[in-house]
Order: structure tokens, then C-alpha cells, then sequence
């Protein structure tokens, strides 16, 4: 599958790969800082943003699209950076084709299986409430999506996946029917066994619950040079809660002084 992406800077690869509901629109204030010393990639995912649809859903389909995104651009050895559900396709990638990625850095997921959240089933009903054929102008999606129990951050999230399509016209970028179909197997764990040797980076939100004590072994045994850093104040969403911090971890430890 041919995926969108945005691009920043040169130097060494590096792709930053969102997690669900999100696009690289969500990555491009730090994909910009990153582009001060590397080459960024940030595609956007199946059926988010402005890549193509399918019914399929699940980690073989995500890693295998990753690794026609690095052969059509022939990125050598990049560096995996992945959040959420983009985490686990970029442990899962490491897993299958260990040889082709020189670093990888997971952002707030574990490779085990993660409770679905009230607030992921919340974004989903409230983004099937919002009939884009009968919204006339952003504001007045944003004043349907007000009624439902969202962060104003969250809501804004949300409506970067509203594309205008004409005037007064617009419609969800994101495919809501494949990811409410597959959901079990994108909260599922990572179907990929073996070890990656490689250095790894594992980052978490201090506010956030996805990576539980219990999980740093897991990780350890797919992942035997992995270690841990924790950015204080931080929920599931570092990349909106925290980008200076988040820059920072990242570009210290591409940089090779973290």
C-alpha cells in the first residue's frame, strides 16, 4: 500500500509511525525539531489521514506496509519510532526483519494486550454521531463533538481527521468502519515472536497506565538491550502533553548521549 507522508531535515532515517486515530499531521511540530539533524519520515497509517482504505486492520498488514514504505524510499537502517498503536507495528517490524532497523523507540504501549479504553470507544461514537454530510463548517462539528465527555485536547485531535471536500462539505479522513471492526486486534499483542538486538527505548507517560511494572519483563524478553524513561505529567498522549520533553528524550537518544 503506496502511504502518505510528510518529510523533514536530512541525515540519518527516521520514522515516526502514530498510534490510532492519529496522523502524521500529530507529529509534525516534532518531526520538524528532529529534521534539525535527521531525516524524518512520518507516513500516515492505513486508513488514517491521507493514506489509502482497506478493510484489513491488523499488524502483519501495518508491518508489511512499513516495509514498502522503506524499500520504496530506500531508507538504510532507519530508526523506528512508534507511538500507541504505531508501537507495536514498529516492535513488530523490529521482530520480523531485526537486520533492518538500527534503533527503535517505543512510545507509551506494551507488546502485551491493552484493556480497550471507555475513551478510545468515547472518540469512536463520537466521531459515528458527527455526520460530516450534514456539517456545514467546523465549528459546528466541534459543537457536536462538545456534547460528548472529551478533553478539549482530545476534540481537537479528533477534528484534524475532518477534511474539508468542497464549500460547506467535509468528511472523516479516517476509516472509523475498519478500526471499529478491528479494534480487539489493534488493543491485541503483538503477533511476532523472536528477539530484536538492537538498542531499544521504551517511553512513558508518568500519568499514564498502558505500560504496566509487570511489563518491563515482557519487554526484556523481546527486547534484551531495552531501557526505560518516564516523562513526569505525562498521559498516554506525550506527543500532546509534553513535545518539549518528548524532543528532548528523542533527540538526546538519536543522538546517541541518551
Amino acid at each position: 500500500m503506496k502511504l502518505f507522508f510528510r518529510q523533514f531535515g536530512t541525515g540519518e532515517p527516521v520514522i515516526i509511525l502514530h498510534g490510532i486515530f492519529g496522523s502524521s499531521d500529530n507529529w509534525v511540530t516534532i518531526g520538524r525539531r528532529l529534521g534539525e539533524h535527521f531525516s524524518v519520515f512520518i507516513p500516515d497509517q492505513r486508513n488514517h489521514g491521507h493514506s489509502p482504505h482497506s478493510p484489513a486492520l491488523n499488524y502483519y498488514a501495518l508491518v508489511e506496509d512499513l516495509r514498502e514504505f522503506i524499500e520504496e524510499h530506500a531508507l538504510k537502517n532507519p530508526v523506528l519510532i512508534g507511538h500507541s498503536m504505531g508501537g507495536k507495528v514498529a516492535m513488530g517490524f523490529a521482530l520480523d526483519l531485526p537486520v533492518l532497523v538500527k534503533k527503535l523507540v517505543i512510545i507509551d504501549i506494551s507488546p502485551q494486550s491493552n484493556a480497550i479504553r471507555q475513551e478510545h470507544l468515547t472518540i469512536l461514537q463520537a466521531m459515528r454521531a458527527v455526520d460530516p454530510e450534514n456539517v456545514t463548517s467546523r465549528q459546528a462539528a466541534e459543537d457536536e463533538l462538545n456534547k460528548w465527555p472529551l478533553s478539549g485536547r482530545i476534540r481537537q485531535f479528533m477534528l484534524k481527521n475532518l477534511q474539508r471536500t468542497g464549500p460547506g462539505r467535509f468528511e472523516w479522513r479516517i476509516n472509523l468502519k475498519a478500526i471499529e471492526d478491528n479494534l480487539e486486534l489493534i488493543f491485541g499483542p503483538i503477533p511476532f515472536t523472536g528477539q530484536y538486538p538492537g538498542p531499544v527505548l521504551v517511553i512513558q507517560g508518568g500519568d499514564s497506565d498502558y505500560i504496566a511494572t509487570a511489563d518491563r519483563g515482557i519487554f526484556s524478553t523481546y527486547f534484551p538491550n531495552v531501557g526505560f524513561i518516564t516523562i513526569p505529567g505525562a498521559s498516554h498522549w506525550i506527543n500532546g502533553d509534553k513535545p518539549d520533553e518528548l524532543t528532548n528524550v528523542l533527540r538526546d537518544y538519536l543522538s546517541g548521549t541518551e
